[in-house]
């Protein structure tokens, strides 16, 4: 029985081809490709300012530039040099790239240092797409706003380890000769304060060393999604000059911008960018415990809880009514009262409400006795004090501290911990080879795009419990 043959085409052949090289194709460069439009993404202006420049036609376009940049932060590869190097033996990450060769390094600098003010506003755009969907993935979550500042070491001949042992060794030397000498203090003192480099990058104290590194100010919401991104470069200072303290008697090296100080800038940049934008809960650590802080974040950015932990040094004197936490304290024997709840009658001020521990629900009822043996009021219901966040909004700064419900929400503020540590170690950003400051802010708003991306990516394949990290994603 003879056989049919089928003739080959060369149209068929072409097809399988594609097919094949389509299925042969990373996964993650997949999903990107089917549900990442970067195109959309860039706006007209960035576009505009770009070809103006360079001029047209030009052999890498920004949409290259930007994939690239987004897949090198994917990859978490620090070094420019070793991400065109891992061009060079894919053909797939180069096509994802649009490169039609591979470009030199120095393009890459280039396009950072020269461009930094429009990624600045790319990040911004992903921020304004991002809100909605994190509103979705957690309405409650979504509503917090957390802040913290963190430091970028920087390539300098100061963070080598050699260069603290010899500072060490000079000290040791005296230290023979002068027992009383603390050789590792001494050695920390004779370290200059700038790096000699770049006179931006400025010793800071970082993760438990010392170190040289360029400081930043983080924004991230409850969810961990970063919103804002604020290098303290010269720009930074230019806008906020009342951030900057002159603290020496040297012009010239003036004091690294400080915690509490960078706080009104950066919330006011990022309204700023983003004017619709609406948060009601802060959290921050004890280093924005201060007064005007409260009272910043409460009248000019309208947050109606702040969830800062008091620091013992801003506190005066001891109170003998209140505890630490302002809990209102039994005159008798010392001991807490209960929390009943807020209070916010449409004709009165809010209040929180506390009344004496021995104070119980009679069963079977809603009403309250007390079964103090010493009682402090001639009231069976017991002694009741009400506290006003308006009258002292850092001791009840609209949650009363000490309580489940406070533990409950503080413990959220781990989050933007996580979300530094994202963009500093699994996105590359620490082990950066650069002192310059446009490129380190470049790169750790490339990673803020990549996160952002991320979520653009979990929302889209219906994974929403994957929005944290696009590594996960493409695992």
């Amino acid at each position: 029985m003879r056989k049919s043959y089928t003739q080959m085409h060369l149209a068929d052949t072409y097809d399988d081809v594609c097919s094949t090289l389509e299925d042969d194709k990373p996964k993650f460069i997949r999903l990107i490709e089917e549900h990442i439009d970067f195109s959309k993404l860039i706006s007209y202006e960035f576009t505009m300012v770009f070809y103006r420049l360079y001029g047209r036609p030009r052999k890498y376009g920004l949409e290259s530039f930007i994939r690239f940049f987004t897949l090198q932060r994917i990859l978490g590869i620090a070094c420019d040099k070793t991400m065109l190097s891992i061009l060079h033996c894919s053909r797939e990450l180069l096509d994802f790239c649009g490169f039609e060769k591979v470009p030199d390094a120095s393009l890459l600098t280039r396009f950072r240092h020269d461009f930094v003010n429009n990624i600045k506003k790319l990040f911004d755009q992903l921020v304004e797409i991002t809100e909605p969907i994190c509103r979705e993935i957690d309405p409650k979550k979504a509503d917090y706003l957390l802040y913290d500042t963190t430091g970028v070491e920087v390539n300098v001949a100061e963070n080598n380890p050699k260069f603290v042992n010899t500072k060490l060794n000079q000290a040791k030397k005296i230290a023979n000769t002068n027992p009383s000498v603390n050789p590792y203090a001494m050695a920390y003192g004779l370290m200059p304060e700038t790096a000699r480099a770049n006179q931006l990058a400025k010793q800071q104290y970082i993760n438990g060393h010392f170190c040289y590194a360029f400081k930043a100010g983080i924004l991230t919401n409850g969810l961990g999604i970063v919103r804002e991104i604020s290098l303290f470069d010269e720009s930074f200072k230019k806008r906020h000059p009342e951030v900057v303290s002159q603290k020496t008697d040297n012009p010239q090296l003036d004091k690294e911008v400080g915690d509490s100080t960078s706080l009104r800038p950066v919330l006011r940049d990022f309204y700023d960018a983003h004017p619709l934008f609406s948060y009601k809960t802060f959290l921050g650590d004890s280093a924005f415990d201060k007064y005007d802080t409260y009272t910043m974040l409460r009248d000019d950015f309208l947050f109606d809880r702040v969830a800062i932990p008091l620091n013992p040094r801003n506190t005066a004197g001891k109170q003998t009514d209140y505890d630490n936490n302002g809990t209102p304290l039994c005159p008798n024997d010392g001991t807490p009262f209960t929390y009943l709840g807020a209070s916010r009658d449409k004709t009165r001020s809010a209040r929180f409400k506390w009344v004496c521990h021995m104070s119980k629900f009679i069963p079977g009822t809603t009403t309250r006795l007390c079964h103090c043996l010493n009682p402090c009021t001639t009231s069976t219901y017991g002694r009741c004090v009400y506290t006003y966040p308006g009258k002292n909004f850092r001791y009840y700064p609209g949650i009363p501290r000490g309580t489940e419900h406070w533990n409950n929400l503080y413990r959220h503020r781990i989050l933007i911990e996580r979300t530094i540590n994202l963009l500093k170690d699994p996105l590359g950003v620490a082990y950066r080879k650069s002192y310059q400051q446009y490129t380190t802010k470049s790169d750790l708003l490339f990673a803020g795009i990549t996160q952002l991306i991320g979520v653009i990516l979990a929302h889209a394949i219906n994974k929403p419990k994957l929005y944290k990290s696009i590594k996960k994603l493409i695992a």
